[in-house]
């Protein structure tokens, strides 16, 4: 044993069968130069306990599957995760998950270990992904000691990438809806976000290939000109 390893956090404990489970979870992929068309994109929405990305918890977990250019919905995922102890903030009137129904979901290791074995090896996709991939990396770190090397690609870049003519740069998921003319019945919970995301990313998807934007690498490559671009000052 180290001299310094009893420094070090304790990882979760794991029954044999979560810890097999999690061994056999695929590599991340990296994003590939196949078509927009042809990858198996996850679309993932959280809601959680606030926006602190240090000390809020994620609650509920939706997402849905875009594969063939389309929304694939036999392949959907939505579970709410048992927090112990958690001190509901303001959000919880916007996403109404309450005590019971927090009570009743499922154990956080085994609704996280669910989730990756849906995710595989595809790339993600999210509204304002930097804090749907802490909050994700945060909590499988805590629960599952697991370390989170998935690709995510932000759909709150792409859409102003792809539609400059809208100048709506800092808009949330609702002014792109709205400027998309879709028809949301349903919104502030995860899986319905999720949802949400993903019909938006489809038409985005649409405009990239009509701008000779044919892959997920290439995607990629783009929006980082484009952001490097932005953080340039202009004299």
């Amino acid at each position: 044993m180290s001299l310094f390893s009893w420094l070090r956090p304790a990882g979760p404990s794991l029954t044999a069968e979560l810890q097999q489970r999690l061994q056999r979870l695929p590599a991340a992929a990296g994003l590939s130069e196949c078509s927009l068309r042809e990858q198996r994109w996850v679309v993932l929405d959280l809601e959680t306990t606030g926006l602190n990305l240090n000390k809020d918890r994620v609650l509920s977990i939706g997402a849905v599957v875009i594969e063939d250019g389309a929304i694939d919905f036999s392949q959907q995922f939505e579970r709410t995760l048992q927090c112990a102890e958690v001190k509901l903030g303001p959000s919880v009137l916007i996403h109404g998950i309450g005590p019971s129904a927090i009570a009743a979901g499922s154990d956080p290791a085994l609704a996280l270990l669910d989730f990756m074995e849906f995710v595989g090896d595809s790339p993600l996709l999210a509204f304002h992904a930097p804090f749907d991939q802490h909050m994700l990396g945060r909590a499988l770190k805590e629960h599952l000691g697991y370390k989170l090397q998935h690709s995510f690609m932000d759909v709150a870049d792409i859409a102003p990438l792809v539609c400059p003519q809208a100048q709506i740069r800092e808009a949330g998921l609702d002014e792109w809806i709205d400027w998309f003319k879709l028809e949301v019945f349903e919104r502030h919970n995860a899986s319905a976000d999720a949802l949400a995301t993903a019909e938006l990313a489809l038409i985005l998807f649409s405009r990239a290939r009509q701008q000779q934007i044919h892959s997920p690498l290439n995607l990629q490559q783009r929006l980082n000109q484009w952001k490097r671009r932005q953080q340039t000052p202009s004299f």
